[in-house]
């Protein structure tokens, strides 16, 4: 029995704790054996014929894993739940996407099912060993399923961490035109004034009710990436929200790069969260005195 127990915690350990049945089956644990173990609570039945080891929550990564175990060959992890292990979206305790290519997959609980007649080869990555759509194919995914806001926080996410550009996006639709959610898609890819975050949305938003001149987001100027730039003006304007900006790295390498700004004749404005979000209007009326000086 000794050697049985070996080889179940060797192949679920190697599957961030989670194993197929056919696989405790292989193992040479029998099916009595098996019921046994879920109801003394040393094993956790997941989803269909998918088992967690132990009596602890499983991680983000083994519910995954598992549902793509109860589906079989083929199966990747997809749309939001892809977004949510690609870094892209903050996780969830939702349904499991799951899509399959050129097969039927009967209904799973805790699994929502998408199946498609082909899925290319550069439409996956893998995390872990873990097959999941790429990021680009991940956003289009999720347009046809998810918010818009969801989609364009993707979107912008990936965008943000340099981890996808509008052409990937592009050719993911070019490959399928008529896909459901195209319209979201085309709408993201044509807009030349794409921003990283909610953050610089809303700055947006105040910037034409306050009728300023429309800035460049998100540009490179001296070897430096930046979030809001008037040119002519040689303004610039920098958030300093936590989420970017939280940790010791951040901070010097922000510092370092508002002294070659200077240095090159540029202004640097420096907006919190807090400010913008509880003081909108004293930003834009201290943004209006730096362009008009």
């Amino acid at each position: 029995m000794h050697d049985v127990e070996r080889a179940v915690a060797r192949i679920a350990g190697s599957q961030d704790n989670v194993i197929s049945r056919e696989q405790l089956l292989s193992a040479g644990l029998g099916r009595g054996a098996i019921a046994h173990r879920v109801e003394a609570g040393t094993m956790q039945r997941l989803f269909w014929n998918v088992y967690l080891l132990g009596a602890a929550p499983p991680t983000p990564m083994g519910r995954a894993r598992a549902a793509i175990l109860s589906c079989g060959r083929g199966a990747v992890v997809s749309h939001r739940s892809a977004a949510e292990l690609l870094g892209l979206l903050p996780g969830s305790d939702g349904d499991i996407d799951v899509t399959v290519a050129a097969r039927n997959v009967a209904a799973r609980a805790g699994v929502r099912r998408h199946r498609v007649a082909h899925l290319a080869r550069h439409d996956v990555t893998t995390i872990r060993g873990l097959q999941v759509t790429s990021i680009a194919r991940t956003v289009c995914d999720m347009a046809a399923t998810e918010t818009h806001e969801n989609v364009v926080d993707a979107f912008q996410e990936g965008l943000y961490r340099r981890v996808l550009t509008p052409g990937a996006v592009a050719e993911v639709l070019g490959r399928e035109p008529t896909r459901r959610g195209a319209p979201v898609i085309r709408a993201l890819i044509r807009d030349p004034r794409l921003t990283r975050s909610q953050r610089e949305r809303l700055l947006l938003r105040l910037i034409d009710q306050a009728q300023l001149p429309r800035p460049l987001t998100n540009v490179r100027t001296h070897g430096h990436l930046v979030d809001v730039l008037w040119p002519a003006e040689r303004l610039v304007v920098e958030f300093d929200g936590w989420r970017g900006h939280g940790h010791r790295l951040a901070f010097e390498k922000d510092r370092k790069r508002d002294q070659i700004l200077v240095a090159a004749g540029y202004r640097v404005l420096r907006v919190t969260d807090r400010q913008l979000l509880e003081e909108p209007l004293a930003v834009i009326v201290r943004i209006a005195q730096a362009l008009n000086a």
